[in-house]
C-alpha cells in the first residue's frame, strides 16, 4: 500500500466530509495562490487580481506564502483585500498550497499559481463543472501557454506543451474524466481536500527541484473517495513562459526532471497509475512526429526539428526516469 500522509495534515480544514448529495447548492469558494520569492512579483500580482476579478466573486482569496517573510509583507501591504498566511511546515509548493487550503473557509478550494492568469469565467465554468457532477472529486481546467512575445517557438511539438505547464496536444477537447488534473488550474471539495490529506508533504516543487505532487494527489484522492477528476476546458487560465524556459536547453532538462519525478511517484506503489504516460508517448507523440515529418517532406522545415526534438524529449524523460528508478532502488535498499 502507498505511505499516504496522516489526513491530520488538514484536520483543521473540516471536522467531517459529507456525501455528495449532500453538497450545498449554492457552493463558496476560496481562491488558494502558493507563491515562495518577490522574484515572481508581477506574476503573484497579475494572479492575486485575476482572482480577484472573476465573474463568480470568490467568498476570499488565500495567499500563501513559502518561508519568506519579507514577500509576506509586502503582499500584505499591497493587497489588504486578501488573506495572507504563511507555510509554517516544510519547505515547497504542496506544503504551501496545504497552508492556504487550511486557511480556506468556502465550500470548494480552488488552486492558482504564482505565474498564471485566470480568465474572467474561470472560476464559474469550475465550480459549474464540479456541481454538475456529482461523481467528481475535482476538475481541471484548460492552461494556455504565454510564449515570449507572443510566439511559440518552430521547433517546440505542442505534444510536450507539458514542458512549460500548458495543456498540450493529445489531451481532450471536451469535458472528460480524466485520471488528474494540474494544481495551477484545480477545484476540489474542501471536505475531500481534508479527507485525503491534502497534498504529500515533501513531495513536489521546491527550487529548481521538480516532483508530479498534482498527479499523486489526484491519484490518491480518487482512490480514497472512490470518485473521479474531471477536465473542463472551458475554464481557461494562461501560464507565463519566461525567456528562460523558452529554450531547447530546457526543454530537455524540464523532460529528464519530469522522467525522475515520474519515478519517485512510481515509487510510492503508484507504479501501475502512469498508464496515461503510456499511453501518450504510444498514441500521441507518434502521431506528432508522422505530422511533423510528413509537413517537412511538403516544404516545412521545422517540421524535421519539431520531429527530432519529440525523439530527443523522450530519450530525456526516459533517462531521467532510469535515474530516479536506480535511485529508488537504492534507497530503499
Amino acid at each position: 500500500m502507498p505511505n499516504l500522509p496522516s489526513p491530520s495534515a488538514c484536520e483543521s480544514v473540516v471536522a467531517v466530509a459529507h456525501p455528495a448529495e449532500e453538497r450545498p447548492a449554492e457552493p463558496t469558494v476560496s481562491v488558494v495562490i502558493a507563491c515562495y520569492t518577490e522574484a515572481r512579483w508581477a506574476g503573484i500580482t497579475a494572479a492575486v487580481r485575476s482572482a480577484l476579478e472573476q465573474d463568480r466573486r470568490p467568498l476570499e482569496v488565500v495567499v500563501a506564502v513559502d518561508h519568506a517573510p519579507a514577500l509576506l509583507d509586502r503582499v500584505r501591504r499591497a493587497f489588504p483585500e486578501v488573506r495572507v498566511v504563511p507555510n509554517t511546515t516544510s519547505r515547497g509548493a504542496s506544503g504551501t498550497r496545504n497552508a492556504g487550503a487550511r486557511a480556506a473557509r468556502g465550500d470548494v478550494v480552488a488552486f492558482l499559481d504564482d505565474d498564471t492568469r485566470a480568465a474572467r469565467t474561470w472560476l464559474t465554468n469550475l465550480v459549474r463543472g464540479l456541481e454538475e457532477t456529482p461523481g467528481a472529486v475535482g476538475v481541471g481546467g484548460r492552461v494556455e501557454a504565454d510564449w515570449p512575445g507572443g510566439v511559440v517557438p518552430r521547433w517546440f511539438p505542442p505534444e510536450f506543451l507539458w514542458v512549460v505547464g500548458a495543456s498540450y496536444e493529445g489531451m481532450p477537447t471536451g469535458r472528460s474524466e480524466v485520471r488528474n488534473v494540474w494544481s495551477e488550474s484545480m477545484a476540489v471539495w474542501r471536505e475531500d481536500f481534508a479527507r485525503v490529506g491534502g497534498f504529500r508533504d515533501g513531495f513536489g516543487k521546491l527550487g529548481a527541484a521538480s516532483s508530479p505532487e498534482d498527479t499523486e494527489f489526484c491519484i490518491r484522492a480518487a482512490a480514497v473517495t472512490g470518485r473521479s477528476w474531471l477536465y473542463v476546458p472551458e475554464a481557461e487560465i494562461v501560464h507565463d513562459v519566461p525567456a528562460a524556459r523558452a529554450s531547447w536547453s530546457y526543454f530537455v532538462r524540464r523532460c529528464h526532471s519530469e522522467g525522475r519525478g515520474k519515478a519517485a511517484m512510481a515509487a510510492l506503489d503508484q507504479g501501475s497509475a502512469l498508464g496515461e504516460e503510456r499511453g501518450h508517448v504510444l498514441g500521441a507523440i507518434p502521431r506528432g512526429v508522422w505530422r511533423d515529418l510528413r509537413r517537412f517532406l511538403r516544404g516545412d522545415g521545422w517540421g524535421l526539428a519539431r520531429a527530432a526534438t519529440a525523439g530527443v524529449g523522450l530519450l530525456a524523460a526516459a533517462s531521467g526516469y532510469a535515474v530516479g528508478r536506480t535511485g529508488a532502488v537504492r534507497a530503499g535498499a
